[in-house]
């Protein structure tokens, strides 16, 4: 076995490698920003929506990406080192998710033409609130969880590489705060299929490099077979246990098809193409990501202690790592011994954290903009202002990621393992809002806003009270054989995504339900939700006012698609819905209004063309038609030869 002071050694071309990827990253954000500024009729929407002609497969790998953090590429194989391969069977419920987001998610947001997600919460409840209590969830669990996607990692690389905690902060908040605000939403989603590619070679580096130093993937297999690693069924019905194929598929698909189906920063993307098959196509696209990113991760893990077993010694048990976060990069300082590898590992894990904090940047961004300040300055600044204000806002919520990730530092694991629980409990309120507004034609806003607080409050109790559990360690067998430490009793560590238990004979009370599994508490938060909510619309007086469909779910008509057309016209419940392609027409193709206010307005230089808001349907009769601004600005607005009395005085052509 390598040395100690061999295995944290890192070479000059590990750190030409990680230069260059901060590099490219930077030099992306800095090409759009010159595009944009060469582009005089670029607008706030090119900004956060990339105009809404991204390209598809750029599109669905951001959306991968987004989501396939640091975390991932630390936790999952630490996870399948520590508990075997039960893990993998999470697989199951991530390409679950992302289907059920393309039938019923994407077809009921896409044709609203959404920046925010939740502009759909208000729409269908007719009310300000109602948007407001999943706008301000999601900005609070965003700013932890990048404080998370900086701060895990850090520890990591610090421990087995000697790179300084605040060094790994500084890096990831400064890069990805820098690239966001030049280049928006494109310089993102360019920078995510860079990264995509080197997180991809960094993970299958480790495997192909770690099974040839094993002997082979038969031999890898061989090995986790022996020390009783290998399983991909348990069905037990507790929900008590850890990690079982009903909380694994069923508890991991709930809260992934939050991530895919109304997640902002996912909603974001698949709206930012042309068409709505191209939105559908830019989720299911993720299928084979996934599939990619949690199968090479799953067998690091394997690979890697199929190594540890070859030399006889644990370094989780020899004490050489802290915790099982730190297996994977103390695994590939060791075994990763060629030039330039390493630092290929090191940026495969600053690409996972750059990805996902600038994600949500630009998500932020946006929920802020279009939520928040919209509605009381919108109509009083110029494109280019909003433009600003937009990238004032990223570079706002990159400091609080920043200082939100040294507050983790100081406070110690407690607090990390606090925030981690509260992005995964945040994630089920959210779904159980939509769902709620779309499959529940009768219920209220108040129902949305009380369910929804108290659909965050359940499940972060419930994960925050875990915590004071003491731990019971992991069950199986480590190799420590040949550990030349005196110490070989099992160091009681606790991995990032762990949840922790104790023996249910020896607690009682409420203590019986903080050992439910973690990957419960999505479908904890979205079931709390739904029922407060349907009760609270109950004794509040159902939604008054008539629903329009197209904020509705037909749910049989999206999922049981086979039933006979007599059959599924009952389960519409009187509900006349219009193909989803319909609705994107009728918004693609309404009138644009332009009145003489308007006109003199930007004459004046006080603003340009505005989008209003038409009246909520079932308040009138007729719903007026809105305007947006011009897909092409300059003949609306800048083109010199335009004389608009001309237009206000021609009559309408004869029909």
């Amino acid at each position: 076995m390598a040395t100690e002071e061999e295995v944290r050694k890192f070479q000059a071309w590990d750190w030409v490698l990680f230069a260059l990827m901060l590099g490219i990253s930077a030099v992306i954000g800095i090409f759009y920003a010159v595009k944009e500024f060469l582009n005089k009729n670029s607008n706030n929407a090119d900004y956060l929506m990339g105009g809404r002609n991204m390209q598809l497969v750029p599109v669905a790998i951001s959306i991968l990406v987004s989501f396939m953090s640091a975390i991932l590429i630390l936790g999952t194989p630490a996870e399948m080192y520590t508990a075997g391969t039960l893990y993998f069977m999470y697989l199951i419920g991530m390409i679950l998710a992302i289907i059920l987001s393309a039938l019923i998610f994407v077809p009921l947001l896409y044709p609203l033409r959404l920046t925010s997600s939740f502009e759909y919460l208000q729409m269908r409840f007719n009310s300000r609130a109602a948007k407001l209590t999943g706008t301000v969830i999601m900005i609070i669990q965003q700013i932890l969880y990048m404080g998370i996607a900086s701060y895990a990692p850090s520890t990591a690389l610090e421990a087995v590489t000697g790179f300084p905690t605040w060094a790994t902060i500084i890096t990831v908040g400064c890069v990805s705060t820098f690239y966001t605000f030049l280049g928006g939403m494109k310089a993102v989603v360019w920078t995510d299929v860079f990264q995509a590619v080197v997180m991809i070679a960094g993970i299958l580096a480790i495997v192909i490099q770690g099974a040839m130093k094993v002997g082979g993937m038969n031999t890898v297999w061989r090995i986790n077979e022996d020390w009783h690693r290998i399983e991909f069924w348990d069905a037990n019905f507790n929900p008590t246990t850890r990690h079982s194929i009903w909380s694994l598929v069923v508890g991991g698909s709930i809260g992934w098809m939050a991530t895919y189906g109304c997640n902002q920063a996912s909603v974001q993307r698949y709206c930012a193409v042309p068409t709505l098959r191209k939105a559908k196509y830019a989720v299911l696209l993720n299928i084979g990501g996934v599939i990619l990113l949690v199968l090479s991760t799953c067998l690091a893990g394997i690979v890697m202690f199929a190594y540890y077993a070859q030399q006889g010694c644990d370094p989780l048990t020899s004490k050489k790592v802290a915790n099982a976060n730190q297996l994977i990069p103390y695994f590939v300082m060791e075994v990763l011994g060629y030039p330039g590898l390493p630092g290929l590992f090191v940026s495969c894990l600053f690409s996972g954290a750059l990805s996902t904090m600038s994600s949500c940047l630009n998500a932020l961004a946006a929920v802020t903009w279009e939520d928040i300040l919209k509605p009381a300055i919108g109509h009083k600044v110029s494109e280019r202002v909003k433009t600003w204000i937009s990238k004032g806002l990223v570079l706002v919520y990159g400091a609080a990621g920043v200082g939100f990730a040294f507050i983790a530092q100081n406070f110690g694991g407690t607090v990390l393992q606090a925030s981690l629980s509260f992005t995964g409990a945040a994630s089920g309120p959210l779904l159980g809002i939509f769902l709620l507004g779309g499959f529940f034609p009768w219920a209220n806003w108040q129902g949305c806003v009380v369910g929804g607080i108290l659909g965050l409050a359940f499940p972060l109790w419930i994960s925050v009270g875990a915590y004071g559990l003491p731990s019971s360690g992991y069950k199986l067998d480590f190799p420590t054989a040949n550990c030349s430490s005196a110490n070989v009793t099992m160091v009681t560590t606790t991995a990032m995504m762990t949840t922790t238990t104790k023996t249910l004979t020896e607690l009682s009370g409420v203590q019986l339900l903080y050992t439910v599994s973690y990957l419960w508490y999505p479908s904890i938060g979205m079931a709390t939700v739904i029922v407060v909510g349907l009760f609270v619309s109950l004794v509040t007086g159902w939604q008054k006012e008539e629903v329009d469909p197209k904020y509705l779910i037909p749910f049989f008509d999206r999922l049981v698609c086979c039933l006979p057309e007599k059959w599924r016209t009952l389960c519409r419940c009187g509900y006349q819905f219009k193909d989803p392609e319909v609705l994107v027409h009728e918004e693609q193709d309404k009138e644009i209004v332009i009145t003489k206010e308007d006109l003199d307005e930007h004459k004046n230089g006080n603003g340009s063309i505005h989008e209003k808001t038409p009246v909520p349907y079932g308040k009138s009769a007729v719903t007026p038609l809105g305007y947006k601004p011009s897909m092409t600005p300059h003949f609306v607005y800048t083109n010199s030869s335009f004389n608009s009395e001309e237009l206000l005085s021609m009559k309408p052509p004869p029909y």
